[in-house]
């Protein structure tokens, strides 16, 4: 197999994907930044909590 038939193939096969309209990938780049968000901040909510409790049963 030669890479213009490689490239000729992957040409064909872009034809068939199903793109996301621009709104699509708005929402869903704007919904994975708020999830990430979402999920940093309960982490972090956790390690606190988490860190204050550890700390005081290991210092009494």
């Amino acid at each position: 197999m030669n890479i213009t038939h490689y490239l000729k193939e992957i040409k064909t096969e872009f034809s068939h994907v199903s793109w996301p309209t621009r709104t699509q990938t708005a929402v869903y780049t704007v919904a994975v930044i708020a999830i990430c968000v979402l999920v940093g901040y309960l982490l972090g909510f956790f390690d606190f909590v988490f860190s204050n409790i550890l700390e005081t049963v290991l210092l009494k």
